[in-house]
């Protein structure tokens, strides 16, 4: 059955999901945010809805896993009818191979369930953009020395919600921040925002990467010097400090300042006056002072290669921002960003999109480089586009780095996450030693005899045979499962659900189903 909102004003939501605490969550959710839902319990009512309201529907938000009709199978039903609507995917598997499946589908965006009110509001905000593209490409040809507002951060995922909001907090104060992270993350981007946002908006924003200066010529970029100060100083020159007065000063890597410069930058943030090269009295400036690194600043400090002092005055108020291999639901996204971005740039006649299967690619790659590796893939696929179009053959070098991608037509992708998943990978491994899958015929290769396990009911064991040789019951195992994995959590529902890769409201179905008390499912696990 499916049920209509009457609530006026907002964009109109369809919301296809057979769970109905799903459904009543996602319903409250959008309507929080100022839309209409729609609700269908299963993909053929999804259609149905369509059929007859496909010109007000804006965003469709859809379940993955459904009877009678999954998210794939709806998917496609959708590019037969020629509906070409943002659809955001909601899934308990949180894979890199669901994800490509649902890019390749067609999806725009993906969440993982349980998905927060805060990351699927996002996600609609985002799809209802899409009308708006052109508008945002053209914000996006700002230069990087013009004013960025917290807005021009293409984001939805959960882990950069909470740097943006951090990032908002620090804006409000003079308090030094510290932006820590790998390389590419957009950590200058980030302190931009800050800056704009902030009572300093419009002054100065100076930026100095402290690992590109020679050690020797440190001190006077930053301090400036003076007339005869030194050989070769035939001028004055105004330093870094100076140049950022009643602005901001952005010194990236500045764990690679050496340690005799640290001294008076210490001095300046602790009194807010520099000692410039060659003078005779410190001069008092006022100056936001914004750090960041890729090293671990603590670490450095043990290492006797930073100052403790100016650690701790530097580090009030640390932001760490995720590697884009942690956030791979933004780089759709991005890419989108970039394309739209860089298609006007390069004036091309044409609006510019990328193709599903590109996405897909794009999502797989991990991108040590991060987004300043992703930009620069773009921008390569753009210059080379042929059409309108990009496709996964116009980024061949990150192809190249998945191995079998291209083995035939249509590819499957053979991705190595070992580095970037190593702690799911740890986790999996947890989990086998404590329980294996045998079946009765293996007495004679498997740690613990069937027999033995029968008998003594071991419950780290689950036996796939039955006691006359034919395979057990899904359903059977499946409830034998549930129990083991409530017994080896210790009844911590949102970890049982998780490890299972379901979301909590079906777990609490399927307890009810096996007759497991939810309120006290230990004293009920075997």
């Amino acid at each position: 059955m499916t049920v209509y909102n009457s609530a006026k004003g907002g964009a109109q939501i369809l919301v296809v999901e057979d769970d109905p605490i799903q459904r009543r969550l996602l319903k409250n959710a959008i309507e929080r945010h100022g839309h209409v839902a729609h609700l269908a319990e299963n993909g053929r009512f999804g259609l149905e809805v369509l059929k007859r309201n496909s010109d007000q529907i804006s965003v469709i938000v859809l379940d993955l896993m459904m009877p009678e009709m999954n998210g794939i199978e709806f998917l496609s039903a959708l590019n037969d009818m020629g509906i070409d609507l943002p659809v955001i995917v909601q899934t308990g598997q949180g894979g890199i191979d669901t994800v490509v499946q649902a890019m390749r589908a067609g999806a725009f965006d993906f969440v993982v369930k349980p998905v927060s009110p805060e990351r699927i509001a996002a996600s609609i905000a985002n799809a209802l953009k899409l009308d708006q593209r052109e508008a945002k490409a053209r914000a996006g040809r700002k230069s990087r020395s013009s004013a960025i507002s917290f807005d021009d951060i293409v984001s939805a995922s959960p882990a950069m919600m909470r740097v943006i909001d951090l990032a908002h907090r620090a804006a409000q104060s003079n308090i030094p921040v510290v932006l820590e992270g790998e390389s590419g993350v957009g950590k200058e981007l980030v302190a931009r925002a800050i800056q704009a946002a902030s009572d300093r908006a419009g002054k100065p924003f100076v930026t100095v990467n402290c690992g590109a200066i020679p050690h020797n010529l440190v001190e006077s970029i930053l301090f400036g010097h003076e007339k005869g100060a030194f050989t070769g100083a035939t001028e004055r020159h105004v330093g870094k400090f100076m140049e950022a007065d009643g602005g901001t000063l952005f010194l990236d890597e500045i764990g690679d300042l050496p340690l005799e410069v640290q001294v008076k930058l210490l001095r300046a943030v602790q009194q807010g006056e520099i000692e410039t090269v060659g003078a005779r009295v410190a001069q008092k400036v006022n100056v936001r002072l914004i750090s960041a690194t890729n090293k671990d600043l603590i670490e450095e400090v043990k290492a006797g290669r930073f100052r403790e002092d100016l650690y701790y005055r530097l580090n009030v108020f640390p932001i760490t921002m995720p590697a884009l291999r942690r956030r791979k639901e933004d780089i759709p996204h991005l890419a989108r960003a970039f394309a739209d971005r860089f298609a006007l740039e390069q004036k091309l006649d044409y609006p510019l999109s990328i193709s599903n299967s590109a996405l897909a690619l794009l999502t797989a790659y991990d991108w040590p480089g991060n987004i300043r590796q992703l930009e620069n893939a773009v921008f390569r696929a753009v210059v080379l586009s042929e059409g309108p179009e990009l496709l996964d053959s116009d980024f061949p070098q990150i192809a190249a780095q998945l191995p079998g991608y291209f083995a035939n037509e249509h590819p499957t992708l053979v991705v190595d996450n070992s580095q970037a998943h190593a702690a799911e990978v740890a986790a999996g491994e947890r989990m086998e030693r404590g329980m294996r899958v045998v079946s009765s015929d293996m007495t004679a290769t498997s740690a613990l005899p069937v027999g033995d396990a029968l008998s003594t009911g071991s419950d780290n064991v689950i036996v796939s045979t039955n006691t006359s040789g034919d395979v057990r019951k899904l359903a059977d195992v499946e409830e034998e499962l549930i129990r083991f994995a409530l017994k080896f959590y210790r009844g911590q529902m949102s970890q049982v659900a998780r490890k299972l890769g379901i979301g909590r409201s079906t777990l609490y179905r399927k307890l009810k189903d096996y007759g497991i008390d939810p309120d006290d499912p230990q004293k009920s696990a075997a």
